[in-house]
Formats: structure tokens, C-alpha cells, sequence
């Protein structure tokens, strides 16, 4: 698949964007927590807004691949307007698989219509190196790792742990999305 022109004209490259959830859009420090364990509310990280209107205004369809209770997402997404943000929803409880096993990762780009060989055109961003990182690395994505949050690890432990870019806050994400949609990975 050769890069193509959008209504922008803009040079398109990413076929999707998918985002883990909790330190990665939501701050987990923020939520509380229903009788299920469900999250009922949380404060979205600076910049996740406009991350997601930006991405879906160049034409980049969004997905979520998250581990938890598919009510916890409803909740939030709900809470702050994003709902209809993203194109497919990837959840553990309904899928009976977590990362970084490739199948939420595979079932994404499926639910896009992404085939596998165009894996490479879509781009995973996870604020943990064991899971979002190596799971996607594993299904050929182009791995984010969002490095903020003080709870996980900050080493890679195998090379499917080694992300291929790593950013402080959701404006670096957006802008090096932007990048790499504009002019693909070789710029």
C-alpha cells in the first residue's frame, strides 16, 4: 500500500492509531472505582482531546486496546465525550485475552479491516513496555511508549520490550503521529 493524498492534501501513511487506556489517555490516580471494581470516573491526561481530534480529523481511524471491564470505558469515554471517537473498541473482559498476547492486537486491526501485512502502517501507544510495547512489537505495529507514569517499568526486559519511539506527554504523541502520517516512517 502505497502512501496517498487526504481531502487535506496531506501525504497519508497510518491506517490506525490504537490506544491502551489507563496512564495513557486517563490518569489512573484519578479514578474511582464502582462495587464491580469498574471505573465510574477519571481525568483525562493534558492533551488526549485533542490527540484524538486531531488524529481523527486526518482521517486516521482510532481504536482502543484495553485490559478491564468493558463498563470502565463506557464510563469514561461517556464522562468526557469521546465515545464516538473511537472505531473499534478492544476490551479483555469481552475478548478473553490481555496483552500483550497478539490476539487484542490482531482483533484490532481486524476490526479495521487492516490486514496483518499492513500492520507495519499502524501505530500502538502504551504506557507499559511488557504489555502495549512488546505486544504490539510482536504483531508488527509501530510501538509509542507513553514514559510518564512512575507505576511500571522503565527497562525493557527482552528486545520485544524496546519501543520504537517513546514520548513524555500526549503533544509529543500527537505531534510524532502527525509525522509519521505526513511523510511515513522513512522521514
Amino acid at each position: 500500500m502505497g502512501r496517498s493524498l487526504d481531502a487535506t492534501g496531506f501525504q497519508t501513511y497510518l491506517l490506525g492509531a490504537f490506544f491502551d487506556f489507563g496512564d495513557t489517555l486517563i490518569d489512573e490516580t484519578t479514578e474511582v472505582k464502582g462495587p464491580q471494581r469498574e471505573t465510574l470516573t477519571a481525568e483525562l491526561l493534558p492533551g488526549a482531546p485533542e490527540l484524538l481530534t486531531t488524529l481523527r480529523d486526518r482521517g486516521i481511524r482510532l481504536g482502543l486496546i484495553a485490559d478491564g471491564l468493558v463498563q470502565t470505558y463506557e464510563n469514561v469515554l461517556c464522562q468526557h465525550g469521546l465515545a464516538d471517537y473511537f472505531d473499534t473498541l478492544v476490551i479483555s473482559q469481552v475478548l478473553g485475552s490481555e496483552k500483550p498476547d497478539p490476539m487484542p492486537f490482531q482483533r484490532a486491526l481486524s476490526d479495521l479491516g487492516i490486514p496483518l501485512s499492513a500492520a507495519e502502517r499502524t501505530v500502538m501507544v502504551g504506557n507499559r513496555l511488557d504489555r502495549d510495547v512488546a505486544g504490539s512489537n510482536r504483531v508488527g505495529m509501530i510501538s509509542v511508549w507513553l514514559n510518564w507514569s512512575p507505576r511500571y517499568g522503565k527497562h525493557p526486559a527482552c528486545p520485544d520490550e524496546v519501543p520504537d519511539y517513546t514520548a513524555a506527554n500526549l503533544f509529543e504523541v500527537r505531534d510524532l503521529l502527525l509525522r509519521l502520517h505526513e511523510r511515513g516512517t522513512t522521514s
